[in-house]
């Protein structure tokens, strides 16, 4: 027992000090032996005529009472720390990622835990609590109470290593307070690897929730796997944890428009094919019926008007292997003899062509850096016989080292850039026998600057490309080079003239950075707004001549089908759709984790916080013996002759 007043009992002291001396002058007392049977009765008898003894019944019952006053004003107690007023302090880490979404014994694993924090954490008590994408610091349950019940999922979830840190950056410089980090999650097997750094100064908690089943259905992806100039195949992709389930539902909306259904049946993964019109404005949802995770039960996506990607070739040599790779179906290609070009045509384009000119007047060269500084794509061929210093001026905007005069010697072209994002999606795999092209003579640039998409037996590049401009050195031509034949031309020169412009895709992920261009001219002081029903916000955006290229990372926040719009003017819709890594529900074995303390009870947990600071105050126990030894000092008095 400790008190928190330990002066006080001095008081005491002094009180016991007279009772010894006054017990000392009762001499009848002093004499009696007390070990025979016989002279015990004797002074029985003796004391009950006598008023000495209720004199000393009265004055132990008194100073008795007084003793138990002094304690309780002392105020003892009984505490697991060594300092009665220690402060403690709490921060909880609160997984609100999707995960938490499976059922537990009492509803979602996210409600079960808000549930739980509120029951067992005392209204007034000083708590800090974050979650994946909030933070409530040095508050009350009281007051977040609202917060947390309308608490929703985060698309994101902070690693493990990331929560700790955070959490314990919370805390007070106060080294004398006991520091609890709380850890509620599911512990889902990510990336992460789940390590707990040794840390003295704060008591670390993992609270696991576990789902009564790890079983669930997910849309994972969709693509365009077919399209034809009358229809486009559309392939769901689904994905399944859990027993084999022979008809499940997959439902295709236009809109609110109920368009098709189709039942799979799926064991680990399966697929559905939906067919739609091509050249057709489609807002289309799929969705599924799962009673597990609900997030990955709907997937959105939409196809709008098709824009056509705008190629301008300024030739000097013939274009018609261009005219084969840029069909009409997906690009407005248009070329022109060199000394017919129309300035003002530059503009409007996303890719301009530079078909082997021989030279680049001055005046040109201006036009071009305009063109691209404002986001336009340009690919160079240069001829045979071209004036070396006209393109040494060009390649000065666009960090290209300086081309050396011509070189008559055959090259194969034999390094394959699979790495790169014109050819990531070309190569199932990297090939290593493959029929390379080659070239009869070529600019030789020592410095290889900008980054080498295709290279020679050498080294030196054969395609380079500097931000967003590509580079030859050698000519294409069939009298130069085989490359026109060449399996490699086809998916080069496409993939350049696609990522001229960002066509916007099916769908975006949420919570990753999107680059997306809208074809559109905007005036003066106009800007891009993403409208969701009544909301509504300015995303990051950087305007060019003939479009605009949006940024999105935060916003929006939940999946759907949002609208680009120029003031009321309403340009195409976009689609966004959460990541599906959570979908998979495998989680950390906590057994042998060191340096924590692992519970599957937030009960469990926060009580045992409470008692390792709880204070067992006994002044109230001193209170009643005292008025218990009043009541018998009037007993006494009363009764006692």
């Amino acid at each position: 027992m400790q008190f928190k007043h330990p002066e006080i009992l001095y008081a005491l002291l002094l009180l016991i000090i007279p009772i010894i001396i006054h017990l000392f002058q009762l001499r009848k007392f002093q004499k009696v032996a007390f070990t025979n049977v016989q002279f015990l009765k004797e002074l029985t008898i003796q004391t009950r005529k006598s008023s000495q003894l209720k004199k000393w019944l009265t004055l132990l019952t008194r100073m008795l009472l007084l003793a138990c006053v002094i304690i309780a004003f002392a105020q003892p107690y009984l505490s697991n720390s060594e300092n009665f007023n220690t402060k403690s302090e709490t921060v909880i880490y609160l997984d609100n990622s999707f995960s938490m979404q499976a059922q537990g014994n009492n509803g979602t694993l996210l409600n079960s835990a808000i549930q739980d924090i509120i029951e067992n954490i005392d209204e007034d008590e000083s708590i800090s609590v974050f979650t994946n994408n909030t933070n409530f610091y040095n508050t009350s349950i009281k007051a977040i109470k609202n917060d947390l019940i309308q608490l929703k999922h985060s698309p994101s979830q902070l690693g493990y290593d990331a929560a700790v840190l955070k959490g314990k950056n919370v805390f007070s410089k106060d080294e004398s307070s006991i520091k609890n980090l709380v850890l509620i999650s599911d512990f889902q097997q990510k990336n992460d690897i789940l390590t707990i750094a040794k840390d003295s100064t704060t008591a670390i908690k993992l609270v696991q929730l576990k789902p009564t089943t790890a079983t669930n259905i997910a849309i994972d992806s969709l693509y365009i796997s077919k399209s034809t100039v009358e229809n486009l195949e559309l392939t769901v992709l689904l994905k399944n944890q859990g027993d084999r389930i022979e008809t499940l539902p997959v439902s295709l909306f236009n809109d609110d428009k109920l368009i098709a259904k189709s039942a799979v049946d799926i064991e680990s993964e399966s697929s559905t094919i939906f067919t739609i019109p091509t050249n057709t404005i489609f807002n289309g949802k799929i969705t599924i019926e799962d009673a597990n995770l609900q997030y990955d039960n709907e997937l959105y996506f939409n196809i709008d008007q098709r824009e056509a990607i705008k190629v301008l070739a300024i030739n000097e040599a013939d274009d018609t292997f261009l005219k084969k790779i840029y069909t009409s179906d997906e690009f407005d290609y248009s070329s022109t003899l060199f000394n017919t070009l129309n300035y003002n045509r530059l503009d409007d384009q996303n890719l301009i062509v530079l078909n082997e000119l021989k030279e680049i007047p001055l005046s040109l060269i201006a036009a071009l850096k305009a063109f691209t500084n404002n986001g336009g794509n340009m690919l160079i061929i240069p001829s045979n016989n071209i004036r070396l210093n006209t393109y040494s001026q060009l390649f000065n905007n666009y960090n290209f080292s300086k081309f050396d005069s011509i070189s008559p010697q055959e090259k194969r072209v034999t390094t394959i850039n699979f790495s790169h994002p014109l050819l990531t999606n070309v190569f199932d795999k990297q090939i290593k026998n493959f029929q390379y092209p080659k070239v009869n003579s070529y600019y030789y640039n020592a410095s290889n600057s900008g980054t080498s998409i295709l290279s020679f037996e050498d080294g030196s590049s054969f395609l380079s490309q500097s931000k967003n401009t590509y580079r030859f050195s050698a000519a294409l031509n069939t009298d130069n080079s085989n490359f026109k034949n060449s399996p490699l031309i086809v998916p080069v020169l496409y993939n350049i003239g696609k990522q001229s412009l960002k066509v916007p895709k099916l769908y975006y992920t949420l919570g990753e950075e999107n680059s997306i261009d809208i074809p559109t001219k905007l005036q003066q002081d106009d800007i891009l707004t993403l409208v969701n029903g009544e909301n509504s916000v300015i995303p990051l955006q950087q305007t060019y001549t003939n479009k605009v290229a949006l940024k999105t990372s935060d916003y929006p926040n939940s999946s759907g089908i949002i609208a680009v719009q120029n003031k009321e003017t309403f340009l195409k819709n976009l689609s966004f759709n959460f990541n599906r890594n959570e979908s998979n529900l495998a989680y950390f074995d906590l057994t042998n984790i060191e340096n924590a303390t692992v519970s599957e009870s937030i009960t469990t947990t926060i009580n045992d916080i409470k008692s390792a600071t709880n204070v067992n105050e006994l002044w109230k126990w001193f209170v009643i013996f005292a008025l218990a030894f009043l009541i018998i000092e009037m007993l006494i008095l009363k009764y006692l002759k």
